[in-house]
């Protein structure tokens, strides 16, 4: 699908607070042409340890690391990367002081148009008492009654916290309004905010259509996609036991095409089921959860152009399960990592925190991991203009308080990231 026109396309003044959450939500997709280096008018230098995710720079891996390093930048763009030692003359230029630099994150799934709390449903299940309060449908209930401006507010807030632990690019749903109005609503308080909006009508069968889970089907391949799709650029749907089969899922997914949607789908996140398979034959940029395969979803996924996008912090927050990611990247499959920010399984907007948890717990290496939370957040987004540091990509990236990009595995917890440039402005 072709990336979508910049909503919020205007100039960066210099960051304040304020624009630092702005910034952040205003994710362009075009890609202007590249400038030259000799007008670049920043440069980072004294980088320990650079990654620009183009095995063609650097050690040749595909984390394209480079050390003794220096960035270039020319309004919204990188221009030049390489050795210090050789970089193009310019009058401002930010000392690194030895520490590292890597591509801003770029969280590819998430569900922050919310309002309401599950505190209590969290601390039940860490202590092993049941809780019937309702899981989703809470947060349904509480989004509803919210004022526009409440989920606006909400959603700001965890976009600037999120900047300032290095997201420079991220998606979010809806799929906590459940009617075509509020649905609606959510997408169009998203759109403000990013390109990369996806409707999430099919996240479950609301109370409201519990007796005739068919109707809702119909509402959301007809009226609510029509009123959502004019701020969408991706559909998704929870093919889940519990939520929509197979069939419902490739109905849903396919009225979503007609209207020039891209797929992406929850998928093998609870039990095994059709999803992965789905998200293949119809050619989703993501099979997001990925924890119950069979070797022939493996087979498929690494034969396809869909990313299985894997969401630790869900496992984390529930004690599920964790996804298998070594049996993935041995394969062959291209792998994503991303926060899942929602109030119900996994509240947390830190992709640093989900990288620590991929490689404890999931078998990544510290360097698969960085690679899955920067350039395969952007293959599940299909943008190539994100995720990497090279001439051309947008300037979006972001400064540790460590020599190496290891650290963020290495000492988890520890708020490391102590610089975010975006679009070659620092925000944070």
């Amino acid at each position: 699908m072709t990336p979508r026109t910049p909503r919020n396309p205007g100039s960066e003044p210099a960051p304040t607070a304020d624009q630092a959450t702005e910034d952040a939500m205003n994710n362009a997709t075009t890609v202007s042409p590249a400038h030259s280096a000799s007008t670049a008018s920043t440069l980072i230098t004294n980088i320990a340890a650079l990654v620009t995710n183009d095995p063609s720079l650097g050690d040749g891996n595909p984390l394209g690391l480079i050390h003794d390093a220096a960035v270039a930048i020319e309004g919204d763009r990188v221009v030049w990367t390489g050795d210090q030692s050789k970089a193009p003359a310019t009058d401002n230029r930010v000392d690194a002081g030895g520490r590292a630099v890597l591509p801003g994150f770029v969280d590819s799934h998430s569900h922050l148009v919310f309002a309401g709390d599950r505190t209590e449903e969290f601390n039940a299940r860490m202590s092993g008492r049941p809780y019937t309060a309702g899981g989703i449908r809470t947060t349904v209930a509480a989004t509803r009654a919210a004022s526009d401006e409440a989920l606006e507010r909400n959603l700001t807030h965890h976009l600037a916290e999120a900047l300032r632990q290095g997201t420079t690019t991220f998606e979010t749903k809806s799929g906590y309004g459940l009617t075509v109005q509020d649905e609606a609503r959510a997408l169009r308080i998203a759109a403000a905010h990013t390109d990369e909006v996806t409707y999430l009508g099919a996240h479950i069968v609301p109370p409201d259509h519990a007796d005739d889970p068919a109707a809702y089907v119909a509402l959301v391949t007809g009226e609510m996609l029509d009123a959502c799709a004019p701020y969408a650029r991706w559909i998704d749907v929870f093919c889940e036991k519990g939520a929509f089969d197979g069939d419902q899922a490739r109905a849903i997914l396919t009225a979503g095409k007609a209207k020039g949607l891209h797929p992406r789908i929850h998928a093998n996140q609870l039990t095994h089921g059709p999803g992965v398979q789905l998200a293949v034959e119809l050619d989703a940029a993501s099979a997001d959860h990925c924890t119950h395969l069979t070797d022939a979803d493996v087979d498929a996924l690494a034969n396809s152009r869909t990313v299985a996008t894997l969401l630790p912090g869900a496992e984390f927050s529930t004690r599920a399960e964790w996804p298998d990611a070594r049996r993935l990247l041995d394969a062959g499959v291209t792998v994503a990592l991303s926060t899942d920010c929602n109030p119900g399984s996994s509240f947390t907007s830190s992709v640093p925190f989900c990288v620590a948890l991929a490689v404890r717990d999931m078998g990544m290496t510290p360097d698969e991991a960085v690679w899955s939370a920067t350039a395969g957040g952007a293959a599940a987004l299909r943008r190539e203009d994100i995720g990497r540091l090279a001439p051309g990509a947008y300037a979006d990236l972001i400064l540790l308080d460590a020599p190496s990009h290891v650290h963020l595995a290495y000492r988890p917890g520890v708020p490391l990231v102590s610089g975010v440039w975006r679009r070659g402005v620092r925000v944070a």
